[in-house]
């Protein structure tokens, strides 16, 4: 952990705000205002689809990868003020699955909330998920930012009812990679009544971070990058002067921005996206990869993992990311573009060809 503390002391020198920092997957946000008393830290794990194979054997690397994020983020220095877990704790949604990882989740020193992903979601439509960690959306305040977390994975209410001969068989539509049989992911009437409610009585100074699991944006519904009915869920958002949406889902590093609102992926503890091909001559339990993606800058088949910070003190989040074996990247808000704008795109000559695995 010296290494992340001397990263971030440099970080902070260099921009006066911080963020984020881990050699995993987690992601370590300090939300940076006028009064540098207001500042704090929150840390962030997503996507650790914990699978179970049979009784008490589990897909290694993937609990392994969330058994040393939590590790790491209990050591954390300074130490975050809360963690934020952002779905997709199970592959399948099975009780063994969500047990094995609320058992890892429960050694986390901090208080930790929860985000739902489509994959804890779609096997009881998250029964047993609220009773291990709460409600589905709910809304919190801390130290000056109201935070706003919703279930984003929601779909029409005929396929999710009177499609499939059976709960098993509607999970394993949905956490398809492609989504064949599956249906566009969405809020809901139900939510974005509640959120038109929570939001009514926030004054519009107010900095907002929405966390969701699906990117509250449309970018490629193949994969159900996608939120059904983002547009109107951004209407709720346009009137507040920073807003931040935090997500998970992807697999990878992506950011945007439509209007006031800044959107920013975070990474995750079991793959990255796109599945490295060189693994095929292993036996593995990840979903067929059927429609290859074209990514703006893959960096290399691990890009998904290192270290990053998150720096949102002029109302928009502006990330660094420093990747194992690549060149750092910066990702930050141009106030003369209006948009995030990456500090040194990758053209396609300059990535670094991806390992080769025997």
């Amino acid at each position: 952990m010296s290494n992340l503390n001397r990263s971030r002391r440099n970080f902070l020198k260099t921009s006066g705000a911080l963020a984020l920092g881990s050699t995993l997957p987690i992601s370590l946000v300090e939300l940076a205002f006028a009064d540098a008393q207001q500042n704090f830290t929150f840390a962030y794990i997503s996507d650790s689809h914990i699978q179970q194979i049979k009784g008490n054997r589990f897909v290694r690397n993937w609990d392994r990868g969330l058994i040393r994020a939590v590790a790491e983020t209990n050591l954390l220095n300074p130490p975050p003020d809360f963690v934020m877990f952002g779905g997709d704790l199970a592959q399948l949604g099975s009780m063994p699955e969500l047990d094995h990882g609320a058992e890892i989740l429960s050694a986390l020193k901090y208080k930790t909330r929860y985000v739902m992903g489509e994959h804890d979601y779609y096997l009881d439509l998250g029964a047993y998920w609220e009773k291990l960690f709460g409600p589905q959306y709910y809304s919190f305040e801390h130290k000056g930012v109201h935070f706003i977390v919703l279930n984003s994975i929601r779909t029409y209410d005929d396929w999710t009812y009177h499609r499939w001969p059976s709960n098993e068989q509607r999970m394993l539509e949905m956490a398809g990679l492609d989504n064949p049989n599956g249906s566009p992911f969405m809020v809901g009437d139900e939510q974005r009544q509640w959120l038109k409610k929570d939001l009514a009585k926030i004054p519009k100074t107010t900095p907002i971070v929405v966390f969701s699991h699906s990117p509250l944006q449309k970018i490629y519904r193949g994969w159900n990058f996608w939120t059904e009915d983002a547009e109107q869920i951004q209407a709720l958002l346009k009137p507040f002067n920073k807003v931040s949406v935090i997500y998970g889902h992807v697999h990878q590093i992506q950011y945007n921005q439509i209007g006031n609102i800044s959107f920013h992926s975070v990474m995750a503890t079991a793959w990255p996206w796109p599945y490295p091909s060189t693994y095929a001559q292993a036996e593995q339990y990840l979903p067929k990869l059927t429609v290859p993606m074209n990514r703006a800058d893959p960096f290399f088949e691990r890009d998904a993992t290192g270290w990053q910070f998150i720096n949102v003190a002029n109302g928009h989040v502006d990330l660094n990311y420093l990747l194992p074996e690549n060149t750092d990247r910066s990702v930050g808000f141009d106030k003369a573009a209006k948009k995030p704008v990456d500090a040194e795109y990758q053209s396609e000559g300059a990535r670094i060809p991806p390992q080769s695995h025997f």
